[in-house]
């Protein structure tokens, strides 16, 4: 047994309300599973909508927040002992928002020595989503628009989007000050308050890919094609959308359904695709906070025309 520390909630409702940081003892380590100790996480929405209730359905409380994060394997069964002493990505498992994860053997992936741990550290949730996103719904040939473009996962859609052949992509962004970022990856920035624009635009566009919702979804649909393709990844706004029969085909993507049908094997040849494409792309610069300050963290991630990504560090020294 070992001491850890982790981010608990006991009901649902606003994170910073309902977080606690409390002291656990680590249970004994399961034949299959691996212990990580973690070095960095990172605040997604994934990792803060679950705790409002979201998915109360599929969640028992008391549980641990966070899906993502980088650590360093100290514990393994003898079938994963070549893991010992590797950084690696302890997917898959137990909340990533505590000191010690345990996660099953076949599906922690190794860290590549020259991928930096902030990058590590959020290689998941937005990179794999972006990379299935472009797998089912592909953009080669097509204009395509992206929204909540200063987001990463936005962010890694359009410049991916862009080697994958697409013949333009636009971002659609709220504060200006992802302009110039988006600029520099060949996305073409569109402020969001310039309706008529996005308007138009979304008249010659063939494939969104949205994360926001709202009044936002409502006027790319009413505006674009019956023969173009509307992807729904995320309701930033907290607003629904609405589909009506001379919009164009809707899909809904959530990367637990598409998850849940891959192998160990897939998994990991996943993630040896993702690592040359992010030793490429440009993402949000990381600030670092020590777990004790997570509600620190959260606010950043809740500031509006936010340019950096928070991440809970797990040393003392961070």
């Amino acid at each position: 047994m070992s001491d850890n520390t982790a981010l608990i909630y006991r009901t649902f409702g606003v994170p910073e309300s309902v977080l606690s940081l409390q002291r656990v003892e680590a249970e004994e380590l399961a034949a299959d599973r691996v212990r990580v100790a973690m070095a960095l996480s990172p605040v997604n929405a994934s990792d803060l909508i679950p705790i409002t209730g979201a998915y109360r359905h599929r969640i028992t409380l008391p549980a641990i927040a966070g899906y993502e994060g980088v650590g360093t394997v100290i514990q393994a069964p003898p079938q994963a002992a070549h893991l010992l002493g590797k950084r690696v990505l302890p997917l898959r498992g137990q909340g990533t928002w505590q000191c010690l994860v345990d996660c099953p053997a076949a599906f922690t992936v190794p860290v590549p020595d020259d991928i930096s741990d902030t990058l590590a550290a959020r290689a998941y949730i937005n990179p794999l989503a972006a990379l299935l996103m472009l797998n089912l719904y592909p953009p080669a040939g097509k204009h395509v628009l992206i929204t909540a473009a200063g987001s990463d996962c936005a962010a890694l859609l359009g410049q991916w989007a862009l080697k994958r052949g697409a013949l333009s992509v636009t971002g659609v962004h709220r504060s200006p000050v992802h302009r110039q970022k988006l600029a520099e990856c060949s996305i073409r920035p569109l402020e969001e308050t310039r309706a008529a624009e996005i308007e138009t635009l979304a008249q010659t566009t063939d494939i969104v890919y949205d994360a926001t919702g709202g009044k936002l979804a409502d006027l790319l649909l009413s505006s674009m094609r019956k023969t173009a393709l509307f992807v729904s990844y995320g309701l930033l706004s907290g607003q629904p959308y609405r589909v009506l029969p001379h919009h164009p085909p809707t899909q809904w993507f959530h990367i637990r359904n598409v998850l849940d049908a891959v192998s160990a094997a897939q998994w990991q040849a996943l993630f040896a695709e993702l690592w040359p494409l992010l030793r490429q792309s440009q993402l949000n610069d990381a600030s670092l906070f020590p777990l004790a300050h997570w509600q620190e963290a959260i606010a950043l991630y809740k500031t509006p025309g936010r340019t950096r990504k928070p991440l809970l560090a797990f040393s003392a020294k961070a």
